[in-house]
This record gives C-alpha cells, sequence and structure tokens, in this order.
C-alpha cells in the first residue's frame, strides 16, 4: 500500500516522502500538489502518462519531483517525435508546457557515459536560458547529466573553465555559443541535436547568420526541433532550406491564451500612473508584470510606483546582466510583487505566481501582445491583462483584435475575481 511520510525539512518545511508504490516514486520527496483551476490549453490531452514514453527511470524521478503529474498537449505530441530523431516544427501557446516538451527527450537521448555535448538549445534571451538550463537541471539532477548554460554579458573565462570538464548539454544564446564554437573551447562536433526555442525570435535578421554558422559546426547528421508560439515568413524560409522534412505540430486554435481575460482602459497620457494606482487598490494581485515601450519609461514608472508606497523592481536590456539576473530571481522568489520591464522580459518567462499583465504602454504589434499577455495565466491558469489605451493607440487595438481574432472589452467598475484569482 503506497503512503506518504511527513518529515520535517529545513526551516521547519514539511518534506512529504512517497513510500510503498513499488515503483520509481518510492523515498522520493512528493511535489507540492498544483490545486489552482486548469483551462482546456493544457488538460485536453490524449490521457497518456510520462511511463507511456519509456523513458529513463533516473528521468521519470526528476519529472515526479518537478511537480509535472501528466503530458500536456504539446509534451504528448512532442516527446515521441523527437526521440525518434524527426525534425519538428513544433507550435504552441505560451505557458502550456513548451520547455519540458523538447527538455524531456533531450535529457533521455543523453548517454551520460559520452563526454562531449550532444545537445545544444538555442535560447534568444539570457534571462530564459537561466530559466531552461535550471529546468533541464531540477528534471535531470538524478541522471548524472552535465548541463552548462552561457550567455553574452558573463564571464568568457568562467565559460573556458567549465568546457574544460564533461558537458552534455549547452544551453546558450547564439552569439555566445558561436563565440566559444568557433573558437574551439565548446567542440559541437558531435552535437546531433538542435533546439531552437522562441524561433521566430531567434530568426530574425540580427541572429539568423549567428544560427547558421553554428549549424554548419554540428554534426552533419543533427535535427533541428523549432518551438515558437508564432510562426512568420522568416522561419519558413530558414526551414525550407535547414529544417528538411520536418514534422509540424500545431496546437494554435487560437492565438491568446484560454483563462486570460483582457481589458483596455481609456485614458489619457497623464492619467496613467493614476490608473494604475486604482488597479493596483482595486485588484487582487498575486504578482504583476507591467509593460512600457523604452527604457527611459521603465526606469521612470518604477520610480513612480515606488513612490506610491508599493513594492516595484524593474528590469530592461540595458541593465548589467548580474543586476538583470538578481532582480529576475528576487522576483521570482516573490521579494516583490510588482516587476516593471520592456519587452526583455517577454518570451518564455515563467512566474507561477504573476496573475495580472499591465500593458501601461500599448505593444506595437500583435505578436508583442501576443507574448506579453502570455506572461499571467501560465500552464492553464487563470490570469488578467489589462491595457491602458490612449488616443493615439485606438487603431492598434483593435488591429490586435483582428490579427488575433480575439476581444478586448472596456474594463468594468469592479472585475469578478474569479476571472483571475484561481
Amino acid at each position: 500500500m503506497a503512503s506518504i511520510v511527513k518529515q520535517n525539512g529545513g526551516n521547519n518545511r514539511k518534506v512529504e516522502t512517497v513510500n510503498g508504490t513499488g515503483t520509481y516514486r518510492d523515498g522520493l520527496v512528493a511535489p507540492t500538489k498544483d490545486t489552482r483551476y486548469q483551462t482546456e490549453d493544457v488538460t485536453q490531452t490524449k490521457g497518456r502518462e510520462f511511463e507511456d514514453f519509456f523513458l529513463k527511470r533516473e528521468l521519470l524521478m526528476g519529472i515526479f519531483e518537478k511537480g509535472f503529474e501528466k503530458p500536456s498537449p504539446i509534451q504528448e505530441e512532442a516527446i515521441p517525435i523527437i526521440l525518434q530523431n524527426r525534425n519538428v516544427l513544433a507550435r504552441a501557446k505560451n505557458g502550456t508546457g513548451k520547455t519540458a516538451a523538447y527538455i524531456i527527450p533531450c535529457l533521455e537521448k543523453t548517454d551520460t557515459t559520452k563526454n562531449h555535448i550532444q545537445v545544444v538549445v538555442l535560447i534568444p534571451t539570457r534571462e530564459l536560458a537561466l530559466q531552461t538550463s535550471a529546468i533541464v537541471k531540477e528534471i535531470g539532477k538524478h541522471m548524472g547529466m552535465q548541463c552548462m548554460v552561457t550567455t553574452g554579458g558573463t564571464s568568457l573565462k568562467d565559460d573556458i573553465m567549465r568546457l574544460y570538464n564533461t558537458v552534455h548539454m549547452i544551453v546558450a544564446t547564439p552569439g555566445r555559443i558561436l563565440d566559444l564554437a568557433s573558437k574551439k573551447i565548446a567542440d559541437l562536433s558531435k552535437c546531433r541535436t538542435i533546439i531552437m526555442d522562441e524561433a521566430d525570435k531567434l530568426l530574425s535578421p540580427e541572429f539568423q547568420p549567428v544560427l547558421e554558422q553554428i549549424i554548419g559546426l554540428c554534426d552533419a547528421s543533427h535535427q533541428i526541433c523549432l518551438f515558437s508560439a508564432t510562426f512568420p515568413v522568416t522561419v519558413k524560409n530558414f526551414c525550407q532550406k535547414f529544417v528538411p522534412n520536418p514534422y509540424s505540430i500545431n496546437l494554435m486554435d487560437e492565438l491568446t491564451l484560454r483563462g486570460i481575460t483582457q481589458f483596455y482602459a481609456y485614458v489619457e497620457e497623464r492619467q496613467k500612473v493614476h490608473c494604475l494606482n486604482t488597479l493596483f487598490s482595486k485588484l487582487e494581485i498575486n504578482q504583476s508584470i507591467i509593460f512600457c515601450n523604452s527604457v527611459n519609461r521603465v526606469e521612470l514608472l518604477a520610480k513612480k510606483i515606488t513612490e506610491l508606497g508599493y513594492s516595484c523592481y524593474y528590469i530592461h536590456a540595458k541593465m548589467q546582466q548580474a543586476n538583470r539576473n538578481r532582480v529576475f530571481h528576487e522576483f521570482r522568489n516573490g521579494a516583490t510583487r510588482h516587476l516593471v520591464t520592456s519587452d526583455l522580459f517577454t518570451r518564455g518567462i515563467d512566474i507561477q505566481s504573476v496573475n495580472v499583465v499591465i500593458n501601461f504602454d500599448f505593444p506595437k504589434n500583435s505578436e508583442t501582445y501576443l507574448h506579453r499577455i502570455g506572461r499571467s495565466g501560465r500552464f492553464g491558469h487563470l490570469g488578467l491583462a489589462v491595457n491602458l489605451i490612449t488616443h493615439d493607440d485606438r487603431d492598434s487595438l483593435r488591429r490586435v483584435e483582428q490579427e488575433l481574432g480575439t476581444e478586448i472589452r472596456p474594463i468594468p467598475a469592479t472585475i469578478d475575481r474569479s476571472l483571475y484569482v484561481g
């Protein structure tokens, strides 16, 4: 008979250990059960279990301790195909388990008895790279697998020293890994799996030549797997050239996440801070992310919010990397309720407690809007997006509604808490 034994961990935290199942779960720490409401984005599955993919015992142990109960739709589709070494073109919404959909098969395919780089995961931003590598280490912690993260803005010397030791998987931003690989510091010649997360951003004109060089340095018989919420023409052109016969996965019935309620407030520019103050006092915010369209406005708004008496951090691309890492880490750990940011923070950043996103400045296009509001309602949970709209934003608002096939409604005097407090 299965049982859960409760013990006191550090800081008087109750640690629950699984016993008596007769499976790989015995002796593992039981994850805290997530009881929040989940939408069909993550619940509408074919009913598979992670055990159905015949994964290594040590990998299943990491998946269980991470708290993943059953595969989400994108995981059900992608895991078996990536395990077959096929090229993959996967389109799924933000917050539906995309990252684990490629991490799990990559970990399964990694041979820890071989001391070379076998997987390279390319990520457009430093923060997302750090988050992704942390998930790799958590899920793969029982496997003896060595994962390294390398991004611009950090010490090249530290990376060189790290590469003297065994590395099986590298999570990297494109410029830094090309620098290391072209100098023969990182040997990609035996790397057979290339993952491109947020592929639409990676294939922007600034990155594409770099990616082509990286691919050329990998094993000739490699597989490429692209993951993104949006696939513009640049991605299609790249695939025709570099990704032959990809297996296509498209789970995008509608582009906005279910579970996110969208409102707009029509304001003059000078009323925005007052409107934000009103939202803070009326909404039940676990944590919020507030977007501005420029670095300068991010810093000015963060100062105003602090002056109003609210705890607030800010993050943007012109900050030093060490400061960005610290802010990201502290926000994730709940040190502050509000984070003001530029579009640096729109892609893939997974902070479960964010239930409100506020566009202090309305974005310029629908893709940016989609990625921004995807910050709330992660993994099928409920969230709220509030847009502050000036006279100049009216056309952009209508265009976003039209292009995304969604409805952004006028904000009511009172917002039903059941829409965003799960």
